[in-house]
């Protein structure tokens, strides 16, 4: 089992059902669920989208102390947004084998807690 971060977006292209990716990052989860991984509008689609979102998230990373640390110290090191700095830093605390991103920027970023950053297009399956 590993412990995999999915970045934001990849929820948003399944929920939708994306042409381009929802079919890879559908796809991308059930190799998860069948090997155990760990996985962090109107009100009608919003609450369709929360109960989603329990069933695919086997956890949801909080945002410490000490991963306001990681933050600022990925956020002055690397050119990356603030909102993918949470992400990675996030990820970073939870010490996370596999991020997982279409964000081509980050792809093969090195960040201490976790171990690979791979792009949707890599072959992970």
């Amino acid at each position: 089992m590993s412990r995999i971060y999915w970045d934001s977006m990849l929820f948003i292209y399944w929920l939708e059902g994306n042409p381009q990716f929802g079919r890879r990052v559908d796809a991308i989860w059930s190799q998860m669920q069948k090997r155990n991984d760990q996985r962090g509008a109107n009100q009608e689609r919003v609450q369709r989208a929360k109960v989603e979102l329990e069933i695919a998230v086997s956890e949801v990373i909080p945002f410490t102390l000490a991963t306001a640390d990681l933050y600022g110290r990925i956020r002055g090191s690397l050119k990356v947004s603030s909102a993918d700095a949470i992400h990675l830093a996030c990820a970073a605390n939870a010490g996370t084998d596999l991020f997982l991103t279409n964000d081509k920027k980050l792809v093969g970023k090195v960040i201490p807690g976790i171990q690979f950053i791979v792009g949707l297009d890599s072959n992970i399956l």
